[in-house]
């Protein structure tokens, strides 16, 4: 046989590392583990964080809880009890080995303990999360492929004007206007409370939809603003939309195959770092709503100076900040090739 043999042929870099491929020699799993190596010092130095400046807060926690009129003696009980007559660095490194044992400590408040209180109040946080998110994400991104449609045009400019007035609203002073309409003058939703899943979903979804609407709306301004600057940006100045229309492709399906495609990029990276920002905003929101959430635990724990429960919605809430940014690495990696390839 004459010319190069099938052997011969160059083979694809997915050949030998391809992102399909299992074991410790992919670049997708290499990549999962950087990641994954770099949160783990960022949570130890957010748990640090978190501690010393429960340290430095004014007042003493046993004299709190035994209260003003006790006498010393139950004082220092109430201090052993709380581990208070422990050194500092003795009491840190007990609650992070704590934690690797599942024991997260007991609230000096109510003595439950915080693994149970973190199942009661946790899931009640992640759907007002998941919700506002799915929310915001639902409203930007048509209302940003409609205003690239036609850039300057009525509907692009009553966007703009709309989705600036919503990030000048703070989110709590949107959520009292949404009292205010909604369910003082319209009657047509609960002010306060929240009705659990398990007792129906209408009920349910009614309990959540303002908090939820307090929470989506400015981050689905934020975001709309975002993606339709890059829409007309990726329209305006990219040959790949050129080359599109040249073929006779329809403007709607410029936006949505090609100019979204690639500002999903931008999108992804904005959503990431937003995730953070909604997660911390739940905590004045479920304040508003009196949602027995992880943001209320959390406010009733500082209040009380409640070491153990404070400590732990802290670290949770650092912890899915930078859980989500190494979804949106990972991500990176799903959508664009080059990226893991080249992050060796």
């Amino acid at each position: 046989m004459t010319g190069a043999s099938v052997l011969d042929a160059p083979r694809r870099p997915d050949a030998d590392r391809g992102f399909g491929r299992s074991g410790a020699g992919s670049p997708f799993v290499r990549l999962l583990a950087r990641r994954l190596l770099m949160a783990i010092p960022l949570l130890l130095a957010v748990s640090v964080l978190v501690f010393l400046l429960l340290e430095l807060m004014p007042g003493d926690p046993a004299r709190n809880q035994a209260g003003m009129d006790a006498s010393e003696e139950q004082v220092e009980a109430v201090r052993r009890r709380m581990g208070l007559d422990k050194s500092p660095v003795e009491r840190y490194f007990g609650w992070l080995f704590g934690i690797f044992r599942g024991d997260l400590g007991r609230s000096s408040v109510s003595g439950q303990s915080v693994v149970d209180m973190l199942g009661d109040r946790a899931p009640v946080t992640l759907e007002l999360v998941t919700l506002a998110f799915a929310v915001s994400l639902l409203i930007a991104i048509p209302v940003a492929l409609m205003a690239a449609r036609r850039p300057g045009g009525i509907f692009d400019r009553t966007v703009m004007v709309v989705s600036m007035t919503m990030l000048a609203v703070p989110n709590y002073v949107l959520a009292m206007l949404l009292v205010l309409v909604f369910a003082i003058m319209l009657r047509m939703l609960p002010a306060i409370g929240f009705v659990p899943l398990e007792e129906g979903l209408l009920p349910n979804l009614r309990s959540v939809l303002l908090p939820v609407l307090a929470l989506a709306v400015p981050l689905a301004a934020f975001y709309t603003r975002f993606l339709r600057g890059d829409l007309v940006e990726q329209i305006n100045a990219a040959d790949y939309i050129d080359t599109a229309r040249a073929k006779g492709v329809g403007p709607w399906l410029v936006l949505w195959l090609h100019a979204f495609r690639n500002s999903s990029f931008g999108l992804l990276t904005i959503v990431g770092l937003n995730i953070g920002t909604l997660v911390g905003g739940t905590v004045i929101i479920e304040q508003i709503f009196a949602m027995p959430g992880m943001g209320m635990m959390m406010l009733e724990g500082a209040m009380s100076r409640d070491v153990a429960v404070v400590q732990m919605c802290v670290f949770v809430f650092a912890a899915v900040a930078i859980l989500a940014n190494l979804f949106v690495d990972l991500m990176y990696a799903v959508l664009d090739p080059r990226i893991r390839y080249g992050s060796h």
